[in-house]
């Protein structure tokens, strides 16, 4: 599969600035598997959480890959709001910082963009634990690219 295809479950999905918000999260996604809840999104920003229970290494504590998976969704829905309807994003460059652990609760995301231009969009992400304390900081730079029609 090419770069640019969507799997069936992405395919079938709303895009960005149409998904419902909040609960709803397309079946058969990491989304899905990871208890990923988007709460707002625009070309601007995204906002999501993720719960820290399931997510943990075997320490206990929230997996890096965790809060990485959690950075890439954000930033890529909000590049794919700045996108439009005829476009879509994919993620070429993705790094984070693991500044603390978190243990329990709920993490939360907040996607913010650094640059929105006509072929790459990049988005600073920050994750905090429930106190607001900073868990990672990440970057993602994504690639707009025209929706393939099949």
């Amino acid at each position: 599969m090419a770069d640019t295809d969507l799997p069936p479950a992405a395919a079938d999905a709303p895009r960005a600035a149409e998904a419902p918000l909040g609960s709803h999260v397309p079946p058969g996604t990491l989304m899905e598997r990871m208890g990923i809840e988007i709460q707002e999104v625009s070309a601007e920003r995204a906002v999501g959480t993720m719960p820290v229970a399931g997510n943990v290494q075997p320490y206990g504590l929230l997996h890096g890959g965790a809060s990485a998976v959690l950075a890439e969704t954000l930033g890529s829905y909000a590049a794919n709001a700045h996108a439009g309807p005829d476009r879509r994003a994919v993620g070429i460059e993705l790094s984070c910082t693991h500044h603390r652990s978190a243990t329990e609760g709920v993490v939360t995301g907040v996607a913010t963009a650094v640059h929105r231009g006509r072929s790459v969009a990049t988005y600073d992400v920050v994750v905090s634990d429930p106190r607001g304390r900073r868990v990672c900081s990440a970057r993602l730079t994504c690639m707009l690219v025209d929706a393939r029609a099949d």
